[in-house]
This record gives structure tokens, C-alpha cells and sequence, in this order.
């Protein structure tokens, strides 16, 4: 399947809000009934973090087949040098693997695609289309650790299993922190 994708930035966030709120609340509809992590308000306030960051991207894709309906998104943006990101690490690893510039990781925040177009490469259009531009050495995703499949399609992408961390959230879930080398 060939899409439509479109990048933005973070000076676009705010007329693209709409849509990602949208298409989040379809996909977790039903696990926001019962997960209070999992709620269109707390993406929000995420969201809202992450798009006014310098250096937040985003990918949307279009199927212009089906009356240019958005499949999906993924954005990110750079950790910053004082970043908060690894401080709910719960496995031991090297200080310098968490040291952060400011220029040397990617923080691949969200990625998803709506029903109708799962299992269609979708997701990995998004992916590739939103980290091939990207500068920084490396990227990083959080993965739920409720969710293998999830994990293992992130490591047939080349990702690799850093360790457990749970962020330091209201009920947030054990993540698995992931890496994969842009270069």
C-alpha cells in the first residue's frame, strides 16, 4: 500500500492537534474506558509536551483511495540534554548510554495506525518516513510490555531491547526502552 504522507513540525502542531486527538481517541476507545493511562486527556497533555518541542516531527499518512482518510501517524522529537526520558529506567546500564546532547537521540513518541489499515505496511511507512530525515545518531521508543507483538515487529525493524523502564507517570505500565541506530 503507497500513501500519502505529509511532515510536519512543531509550528504546525496546533492546527494538526485535532486530527491526532481524533484518530487516538478511535484507536484507544476501548482501552480508555478502563485504563486511566490510556485516556484522550492524558494524551493530550503528552501530546501538548511533545508538539511544542523545537525539533518535534510528525508523519501523516493519507489514503487518498478511500476520500484522502489519514491511516496514521508517528511523531517524536530530540531528548534534550536535561532529559527526563530515561529517569524511570529500572535496568543497570552505563551512564553513557543515557548521557544525552541534546543532538544524539530521537524520541519516537507515537506511532499508530487505525484499524482499517493494519498489517498493510502502513506502520512502517510512518516509521521510516518520520526517522529517515533525522539527524541524531539514534533513536528511542517506549513499547508496552503487555504487548510482544508490538516489541517483536519493533525488533524485525531493527530496534533493540535496552531494559525496563516504567516512567514516572500516574499508572503508568512497564515499558520495554528500545534503541536503534539512525547511521
Amino acid at each position: 500500500m503507497s500513501l500519502d504522507i505529509r511532515h510536519y513540525d512543531h509550528q504546525q502542531a496546533a492546527e494538526l492537534r485535532p486530527l491526532l486527538l481524533d484518530v487516538y481517541a478511535e484507536i484507544y476507545k476501548e482501552a480508555a474506558a478502563t485504563d486511566p493511562f490510556a485516556t484522550v486527556e492524558r494524551f493530550a497533555q503528552g501530546l501538548d509536551g511533545w508538539s511544542v518541542r523545537p525539533g518535534w516531527t510528525c508523519t501523516v499518512g493519507y489514503d487518498s483511495t478511500h476520500g484522502d482518510q489519514p491511516v496514521g501517524y508517528a511523531y517524536g522529537a530530540p531528548l534534550p540534554e536535561d532529559a527526563r526520558w530515561w529517569g524511570g529506567l529500572l535496568t543497570a546500564v552505563d551512564p553513557a548510554v543515557t548521557q544525552e546532547t541534546g543532538h544524539r537521540t530521537y524520541a519516537l513518541s507515537e506511532l499508530m495506525v487505525r484499524q482499517p489499515w493494519r498489517k498493510t505496511g502502513a506502520a512502517k511507512q510512518l516509521h521510516d518516513a518520520l526517522l529517515t530525515r533525522r539527524t541524531e545518531e539514534r533513536a528511542t521508543l517506549l513499547v508496552d510490555q503487555d504487548h510482544p507483538k508490538v516489541r517483536a515487529l519493533y525488533e524485525s525493524w531493527g530496534w533493540t531491547i535496552l531494559g525496563d523502564l516504567r516512567p514516572r507517570l500516574p499508572n503508568a505500565p512497564l515499558f520495554h526502552a528500545m534503541l536503534l541506530s539512525l547511521h
